[in-house]
């Protein structure tokens, strides 16, 4: 055959054919490699998918831990409550009709707005839902409650027509309850529990945690519950369910069961607790009724707390605040109406604490600071000084607001008697000595030092949360709030308003010109606890305790021990914050000087008849002069084991609106039966 008569078709056709082949065989290739990779490779992540596709995980709550006082008797609790859940996943069955018929009848049933109850069923964050706390943060797939303390008669009826109520459950949940032993309140040292937010749930992801075990949490807000709130919540249970491709719930897969909380043991004594709840309300309503010859009506009295300290532990016994509140109403969910009640002005802003929170110019239990800073700097117990009717510094003249003019006399007697020009004097001599008014933001003050020294102008440490640390104001407080009101005041001296006070537009003048100044009078007022410096009845209460145990200043503490649920226990130490740079000496002579305040002192008319030999009471009232309201009560107090102090807002004087209940509370701490009334004379 020629060469011409080839034909190259056939080779062609076997060459396409071969391509074929091998792009089939790669193709293949790849599959079985793939279908290799996603079985034996990564088939067990596919599998765990596909597992949580078809799986939801439902949370069973923990039981709270309770918390008790130092006997034992429960101030916080569980109790059994009829509970009326929705469950979603049955109602997304139905239609939207009949989902709001179903919604409507129990609505009705349960005393509800319709809309009210529809939003409660929604997700945080799903159009038309509730405001938190209403609306539900926790698994879509756990019912959610739309009401709690439930009548059986109102379960009943949702039970027995279940036809009519698709989805919707009557059960038994555990709610906080508060016995209330002696009847007792405590909310501001308990506090209250609120459903986590969105917010705390993403800072857990944020963190790389879980937050799947968190979503239905009730989380403490207040108080040890929210200091200890580890500790009381507890591990919840969790209960996977199955779904099928609609979500729906076809059963149960597994489940754990939850880890009760572990038992709080508190301080408080609610017998102590109770008396001081008691007296001070009794105090603030009686001096309600007393008339403010100064302000030409009766006092205010708007507010007021007491402190029951253990002097030789640093632990809280007892403490008060009013106004207060029920801790009761957050349970089950808080309304609006409610809410905004708690943080009203008008109704006396209830969830505030005056104990840790109430900042307030300490008057004359001051004193005891300045009597051990002038002993260390300079003056003796053997000091005498004028007490006059008043002092003058420059054109003012400071005048004593307790105490009549006594003479020469020394640190005790100006204790006992509260005598302010007797610390005027010093305070202005150690004024004059560190520089009077150069302005030199670095002298250095005695007084100052010594106070800080006392803890004041920091939080003492409590376990509780949302404490105020006061205020000393010192030169270099003056000259930062100078530096941050200087425009104010300077455009208040050049056009004050009308109406504007005389006063006002001279301070304004004054202040615009050189207020960073630290002037003689700034530190007269400071001396006897006046002026800007302010501090809170539980630093006051440190003060005093260490005053009576020799120096020692502790972080106070109201949690004892925990108590796990294995039974076993873990004491919560109290702590030391520091001990007090005065010598043994001195503090036994101020310790002398204020047992006599309620002997032949400004006290003494409140304790007639106490048994000061056996129970030797050491006190020091006080009387703050607040610029546009009535003055300021204090009565601090202690003896060798408890300390106790008062303060009562535009109530008068120390020992006049606290005296009495003061006196009181401690004769609940000693078991002591009040002096009987003399009795009525007979008429001939």
């Amino acid at each position: 055959m020629s060469f011409d008569s080839f034909n190259p078709a056939p080779l062609k056709a076997r060459m396409r054919l071969f391509v074929i082949g091998v792009l089939v065989f790669s193709l293949f290739c790849t599959l079985f490699g793939r279908l290799w990779y996603l079985q034996v490779m990564v088939g067990d992540d596919y599998a765990n998918a596909a597992d949580n596709n078809r799986t939801r995980d439902v949370l069973t709550p923990a039981p709270r831990g309770t918390i008790v006082d130092a006997a034992g008797r429960t101030l916080v609790g569980n109790r059994v409550s009829l509970v009326i859940s929705v469950d979603r996943s049955v109602l997304a069955k139905l239609t939207d009709t009949q989902q709001a018929s179903v919604l409507g009848r129990l609505a009705k049933v349960l005393g509800q707005k319709p809309a009210d109850l529809t939003a409660r069923t929604k997700l945080c964050g799903e159009p038309g839902a509730s405001k938190p706390p209403a609306c539900w943060n926790g698994s879509p797939y756990q019912p959610i409650p739309v009401a709690k303390d439930v009548s059986e008669q109102v379960a009943i009826e949702v039970m027995e027509r279940r036809e009519d109520f698709p989805g919707v459950a009557a059960e038994t949940a555990a709610l906080r309850a508060y016995p209330s032993p002696y009847g007792v309140n405590a909310a501001h040292i308990l506090g209250y529990l609120s459903p986590i937010t969105t917010e705390e749930l993403d800072k857990i992801d944020a963190a790389g945690q879980d937050p799947v075990p968190h979503r239905s949490d009730l989380v403490g807000r207040a108080g040890v519950e929210r200091t200890y709130d580890a500790m009381l919540r507890g591990a919840p249970g969790l209960k996977t369910v199955s779904v099928d491709a609609v979500g729906f719930t076809t059963g149960t897969v597994k489940q754990t069961a939850p880890v009760p909380g572990s038992t709080l043991v508190t301080s408080i004594d609610a017998r102590v607790q109770a008396s001081v709840e008691k007296e001070l309300r009794g105090a603030i309503m009686t001096a309600r009724k007393q008339y403010d010859k100064i302000t030409k009506r009766n006092y205010v009295a708007d507010s007021g707390a007491a402190v029951v300290m253990d002097t030789k532990t640093g632990h809280i016994v007892g403490m008060a605040s009013y106004p207060s509140y029920d801790p009761g109403v957050w349970v089950g969910g808080i309304s609006q109406r409610e809410l905004d009640a708690l943080y009203s002005p008008q109704s006396g802003t209830p969830l505030l604490s005056r104990a840790l929170q109430g900042q307030l110019a300490p008057g004359s239990t001051f004193k005891p600071i300045t009597t051990a800073a002038a002993l260390g700097a300079g003056y003796s117990q053997k000091t005498r000084l004028d007490c006059s009717s008043f002092f003058e510094v420059g054109n003012r003249r400071f005048k004593n607001y307790e105490s009549a003019s006594y003479g020469m006399i020394g640190f005790d007697q100006a204790l006992a008697l509260s005598c302010d020009t007797f610390f005027y004097r010093i305070a202005y001599a150690l004024w004059l000595k560190e520089g009077g008014n150069s302005g030199d933001i670095d002298a250095l003050d005695p007084l100052v030092e010594m106070a800080k020294k006392f803890g004041l102008g920091k939080a003492t440490g409590i376990d509780l949360p949302g404490e105020a640390s006061g205020r000393i104001a010192d030169r270099k407080w003056k000259k930062s709030y100078y530096d941050a009101q200087k425009d104010y005041y300077c455009k208040l001296a050049d056009s004050p308003p009308a109406g504007t006070s005389s006063f006002l537009k001279q301070f304004s003048r004054e202040f615009c010109a050189d207020g960073y100044r630290y002037r003689a009078g700034d530190a007269v007022n400071f001396a006897i606890g006046q002026g800007d410096t302010t501090l809170t009845p539980i630093q006051l209460a440190t003060v005093y305790s260490a005053l009576s145990n020799g120096g020692i200043l502790w972080e106070p503490r109201v949690a004892q021990k925990v108590i796990g649920p294995n039974g076993k226990a873990k004491a919560i130490p109290s702590t030391i914050a520091a001990r007090l740079p005065v010598p043994a000496a001195n503090l036994r002579y101020i310790d002398k000087a204020l047992r006599e305040t309620v002997r032949s002192g400004t006290a003494a008319w409140k304790f007639n008849g106490f048994p000061l030999d056996q129970i030797p009471v050491r006190a020091k009232t006080g009387t703050a002069e607040v610029y546009g309201k009535q003055t300021t009560s204090w009565l601090a107090s202690y003896t060798d084991r408890y300390a106790v102090v008062m303060m009562i807002s535009q109530a008068g004087t120390g020992s006049g609106a606290s005296g009495t209940a003061v006196r009181h509370i401690y004769e609940t701490l000693y078991n002591i039966k009040p002096a009987a009334p003399p009795a009525a004379k007979k008429t001939p």
